[in-house]
């Protein structure tokens, strides 16, 4: 995506963009993705929510 994106875009138009983004990526095997999900899921952090007062 760019850095300066265009909201004046339809919805249509932005699905179309997105498409044609993904149509651009590799395709992945199950394995990979399963692999991809454990890997994010042991290095990232959820940010826990302030409590109010």
């Amino acid at each position: 995506m760019p850095l300066n994106m265009n909201y004046k875009i339809s919805f249509r138009e932005r699905a179309a963009l997105a498409m044609m983004q993904l149509s651009k990526q590799l395709p992945i095997t199950l394995e990979q993705a399963k692999e991809q999900a454990q890997w994010l899921k042991k290095n990232t952090k959820t940010k826990e929510k302030k409590q109010r007062n």
